[in-house]
Formats: C-alpha cells, sequence, structure tokens
C-alpha cells in the first residue's frame, strides 16, 4: 500500500502542474480571471493566443504521458515495488489520479482545468490504439455543434466504446474508461447548463453548420 500511496500522490502533484497558470504566471495574467474562467488549453488559446494556447496543451498532454510511462515503474528510495499490486491498476490509478491534479490542484485553491488534454496524454500511454477514435470522434462532433465541451464529453463516450470493441474483455480498462468520461463529464456540467440555455460559446470557424453572413 505505501508503493500505491506514494505513486498516486506523485501523479496527483504533478497533475497539479497547470500549463496554463504556470506560463500564465510568467506573462503576468491569470486566464481564470478571463473568458469562460477555466484554466484549461481551450480557454488559454482563446484569450493568450495560439503560440501560448498550443503550449499549454503540450504541457497538459506530456504530464499525462509522464504519469503513466515512468511513474508506475519507478523505484523509489524506502518504498520498492509491492509485487501484490496489480501493475496495470496502479497504472490506471496514477493515471487518473494526474487527471484529478489537473482539476484540482492543490497550489491554485483547487481550480484548474476540466481534464481533456491531461486525459489525451494518459489515453495515450495507457493504450495508443484508443487515441484515434478519441480524437476523431472529437473533431467530428466539434465540426457539426461548434462545441468544444459537447465534442469533449461525446469522445469520452467513444473511448468506452472503443475499449469495449478493442479490448472486450480487459475489466479494469474499462472500468477506467467509464470512470474518467463520467469525471469529464461532471467537470463539464457548466456547459451542459449553458449549452441548454442557448448560451455556450461555439468555435465558428470549425463549425460546419454555422449561420452564414449575410
Amino acid at each position: 500500500m505505501l508503493e500505491l500511496g506514494v505513486k498516486l500522490l506523485i501523479a496527483y502533484l504533478l497533475g497539479t502542474l497547470l500549463g496554463s497558470l504556470i506560463l500564465g504566471r510568467l506573462r503576468g495574467v491569470d486566464i481564470r480571471s478571463m473568458g469562460s474562467g477555466n484554466a484549461g488549453a481551450t480557454n488559454a488559446l482563446r484569450t493568450q493566443g495560439k503560440l501560448f494556447g498550443f503550449l499549454v496543451l503540450g504541457i497538459d498532454i506530456a504530464k499525462g504521458l509522464f504519469a503513466v510511462w515512468w511513474l508506475p515503474g519507478a523505484v523509489f528510495p524506502a518504498v520498492g515495488i509491492d509485487p501484490d499490486l496489480p501493475r496495470q491498476w496502479l497504472t490506471l490509478a496514477c493515471g487518473f489520479a494526474v487527471i484529478v491534479g489537473h482539476v484540482y490542484p492543490v497550489w491554485f485553491r483547487f481550480r484548474g482545468g476540466k481534464g481533456a488534454a491531461t486525459v489525451v496524454g494518459v489515453v495515450a500511454a495507457v493504450e495508443l490504439r484508443l487515441l484515434p477514435p478519441l480524437l476523431l470522434s472529437w473533431f467530428v462532433v466539434l465540426v457539426l455543434t461548434g462545441y468544444v465541451g459537447l465534442a469533449t464529453m461525446l469522445s469520452g463516450v467513444a473511448l468506452v466504446a472503443a475499449v469495449y470493441v478493442l479490448e472486450p474483455n480487459n475489466v479494469a480498462l474499462l472500468t477506467f474508461c467509464v470512470v474518467v468520461t463520467m469525471f469529464v463529464v461532471y467537470t463539464h456540467r457548466g456547459n451542459i447548463v449553458r449549452m441548454l440555455a442557448g448560451q455556450e460559446n461555439r468555435v465558428r470557424r470549425l463549425w460546419l453548420f454555422r449561420p452564414r453572413a449575410v
């Protein structure tokens, strides 16, 4: 249990290193006071420009990759490797912990992003075959509706379906993807309210059915 606790804590702390807030402090801005108020890559892109937004995206994806690729197999002094701890469950637990850290960062008053970019990094590291359906479904929904939040939530549903098709007997992975999808939907609850009220912003440049200017 010591290995599990230590690595989950490290994964969580890794997740708290939000690209938007770290880079924002270097620039002297807090994007949580701008745009949608979210500390994720989408709001960073909208309020600070493409370069800033893509740097934030890269950082948030990278920490998801790192938490899954490196952390579960790392050997720390006085901790060691627990032979009774299933490696897959540990890997997936670290993946979820880094996502939670991104959404609820202790250093930033538990006000973080919504976890989408970090989910991409975790999924890529856990099972690369799941990445194409995740990204493709996100893009298709975005083009059809213009809603980033809706695209993110439905890509989670596509992720679960992809696991069911590609890894039908992998209970641990299926459980992980279901939990992550539910968590992502929860983090987008504000988007759901705004969409139902017709107040959610759309990415008009990519929205296929946007109203044409007269």
